[in-house]
């Protein structure tokens, strides 16, 4: 085995969560990798239902143990079962690549039909790597933190189950910016500005750029814009009373929020390194996602 070949020497397999159609494509990675020498973890959820090829080579364990001991973890599904691997792995430095089982996919590169060859060529170090940033939250309540999450698309702060508006202040590096009524407040990264954020007339940021967006949801102020920050920006938001609402992490960790707790946002530390085949294209990217320059349909 070469020296970059070696680099990826255990590798992981995690599939999208209580999904039939992931059996198929993961044992044929598992089958492929094995055959390469690799060790193979698979994850615990994942691999209760699959049929494995030497399944006496093949280990079922946690994340944890996939953060502690993988040099590389293959998602196979959709960009939902890449946000939860980052918030598991991003902490423990695991890079990730993704199969794409999901529907539109922006987080996930490979086709499971030649997912198989595309490894290959990972494995020989033709893939580039990209960081993407992530933002740390916690609430705070009488001044002790009681709910702590990590996100890579976004942090969303949202009216609850009462269904009507709420009322917020919002601080940034300590200084008051505004007060404002609305449906909640999408704050994003680049990797989330293309999903939640982008529905709400948020910015498209390039993950080449360090910035954070702050999108009101249904605002009552139509002048209540959506605007771009500095990554190092702090953000602080109040919910007034007595009003409640739900604090959520890429739409899949959730919390809620009484009156007066504070909702922290802030870049991480962690940052997920995320792998991309070499004819990978950002912008060939968002063309297919968002159908851009597709010719209009005949009526």
């Amino acid at each position: 085995m070469s020296s970059t070949s070696s680099r990826y020497s255990t590798i992981a397999l995690v599939g999208k969560f209580d999904r039939s159609d992931v059996s198929e494509p993961i044992s044929q990675i598992a089958a492929h990798l094995l055959q390469s020498g690799r060790t193979v973890l698979v994850a615990e959820h994942t691999g209760l239902d699959l049929n494995l090829p030497n399944a006496s080579n093949v280990e079922v364990v946690s994340f944890e143990t996939i953060g502690k001991r993988a040099d590389l973890a293959i998602v196979v599904g959709g960009d939902g079962t890449l946000l939860v691997s980052a918030r598991k792995l991003a902490p423990y430095g695991v890079p990730l690549v993704g199969v794409n089982r999901g529907r539109l996919g922006f987080l996930t590169d490979l086709s499971a039909a030649t997912a198989c060859e595309a490894i290959t060529r990972l494995l020989q170090g033709e893939f580039s790597s990209e960081r993407r940033q992530m933002l740390d939250v916690r609430v705070e309540r009488a001044g002790e933190t009681v709910f702590r999450g990590l996100a890579l698309n976004d942090v969303v702060l949202q009216k609850g189950d009462a269904g009507r508006m709420i009322e917020f202040g919002v601080h940034i590096d300590n200084e008051f910016v505004y007060d404002q009524r609305s449906d909640g407040l999408i704050v994003a990264t680049p990797t989330g500005s293309t999903a939640y954020a982008l529905s709400a007339n948020g910015p498209i940021i390039h993950p080449g750029v360090g910035g954070i967006a702050l999108v009101p949801l249904c605002s009552h102020t139509l002048t209540n814009r959506p605007i771009t920050l500095p990554e190092t920006a702090r953000i602080a938001i109040r919910l007034f009373a007595p009003h409640v609402a739900r604090v959520h992490c890429d739409g899949q960790e959730r919390f809620d929020v009484q009156a007066d707790d504070q909702v922290m946002i802030e870049r991480s530390r962690h940052c997920l390194n995320l792998l991309h085949p070499p004819e990978y294209s950002y912008f060939a990217m968002l063309r297919e996602k968002l159908r851009w320059s597709e010719a209009p349909r005949e009526r």
